[in-house]
């Protein structure tokens, strides 16, 4: 949940935050009730799409917290600033998410090189760290805030095989053919543009061993308290990792609330 803002983002921005709990800081937490389209408004919406052959479209936002682009027909959700930092960090969050159970299933070797993309804070990378003593962890963000506080954090944590890396919103600067574990946590589904950035994870990736951890909640399950827009199925997550030419492994649901998704470049 760190990417950039754009026009639509801006404007629910500023007629959605009152008080300490906006949009853009609770972008994910559900809401007692979500308001869908009427068929008219579907229709009206439908005429106005404009669709190109990487698979994206454009049209005005179907769910109010997502953004007027849909890839391979997944319409893209807000993404949450520097703002919302501290909830990266919040009190419970091993626990809601299962995240030792996470890392463990991650099966890394202590040699590894592994790129954490939309690391924020460095909530898993200074874990992952630890967990590759003579490898490397690049921690990805693109927020200039966010690398700030990486470095911080490095600083403090004294966690030298951690690199802060500043990406864009359409490539992660990853070396190609380097890296062993791309690891991303909640915030793929609001990436701006997947099909680059997917493309550019593809590339980076070690040619056959190279894998992609991708994390997200289950959309399958009504009982996770994520809005919608903010969790992604397995099937959507195949679709759109076969559309950049990364193979899937296997799904793991071992975890409480969330999809672990295992793919390895082809």
């Amino acid at each position: 949940m760190r990417q950039h803002f754009s026009t639509w983002q801006r404007t629910l921005s500023v007629v959605g935050t009152s008080g300490s709990a906006g949009l853009l800081l609770w972008g994910c937490t559900q809401l007692p009730a979500e308001t869908r389209p009427s068929a008219g408004a579907e229709q009206r919406l439908q005429a106005v799409v404009r669709t190109d052959t990487s698979g994206y479209e454009t049209a005005p936002p179907r769910d109010p917290n997502g953004i007027g682009t849909y890839y391979l027909g997944r319409q893209i959700a807000h993404v949450m600033g520097h703002e919302g930092a501290s909830w990266l960090e919040r009190t419970g969050r091993r626990q809601e998410e299962g995240t030792d159970l996470l890392l463990k299933a991650l099966q890394l070797k202590p040699t590894d090189v592994v790129a954490d993309i939309g690391a924020g804070t460095g909530f898993f990378s200074f874990q992952l760290a630890r967990k590759v003593p003579q490898g490397r962890v690049l921690a990805v963000d693109i927020q200039p805030e966010m690398i700030s506080a990486l470095q911080a954090n490095k600083r403090k944590l004294k966690a030298p095989n951690v690199r802060p890396v500043l990406g864009t919103t359409t490539n992660p600067a990853l070396p190609a053919d380097s890296v062993d574990l791309v690891l991303i946590v909640d915030a793929y589904h609001e990436f701006d543009h997947p099909r680059e950035m997917g493309r550019a994870i593809r590339q980076a990736l070690k040619p056959g061993t190279g894998r992609l951890a991708l994390v997200e909640y289950r959309a399958e399950d009504p009982n996770v308290p994520i809005k919608r827009i903010h969790k992604m199925s397995v099937e959507q997550a195949r679709k759109e990792m076969a559309a950049v030419g990364l193979e899937f492994i296997e799904s793991n649901e071992t975890l409480p609330q969330q999809h672990l998704l295992l793919f390895r470049r082809k």
